[in-house]
């Protein structure tokens, strides 16, 4: 069986990292799709269908170039949300040491120390100037 299974995937894509997460998140939709009633299930459970589809063709796939860039794409995609995500985790860590601004110009976010009255801000990016209690 093993041999059988082995010839069979032999030149096809397998599995990576963006079809791992289809397979998870379409499990995740199809749980939602039997638990909630009407219309909102039948949708849940569709959406969640169809990733299971696309992520068997993907694996079974003989087009390696499609999706390599495919999971590409998903890495890019990942990064963005896990920076995204760091930097409010940074920023609540230090919510009681700093305050964060805006730069009413270039919007430049900028970090202050707390406590220090009303003071002066220098964007260090554009130059501007600007007063706020910190």
């Amino acid at each position: 069986m093993r041999a059988w299974l082995q010839r069979f995937m032999a030149g096809r894509y397998g599995s990576d990292h963006f079809n791992r997460f289809l397979a998870i998140a379409s499990l995740v939709f199809l749980i939602f799709g039997i638990f909630l009633p009407g219309i909102f299930g039948i949708l849940f459970y569709a959406v969640g269908f169809g990733m299971l589809i696309y992520s068997y063709i993907r694996m079974f796939s003989r087009d390696h170039a499609r999706r390599a860039a495919e999971n590409r794409w998903y890495w890019a995609k990942r990064s963005a949300v896990t920076a995204w995500a760091n930097t409010l985790r940074t920023r609540f860590a230090l919510r009681k040491t700093y305050r964060y601004f805006r730069c009413p110009h270039c919007r430049q976010q900028l970090r202050v120390p707390r406590g220090r009255g009303n003071i002066s801000i220098t964007c260090p990016k554009c130059k501007t100037s600007f007063i706020k209690r910190s």
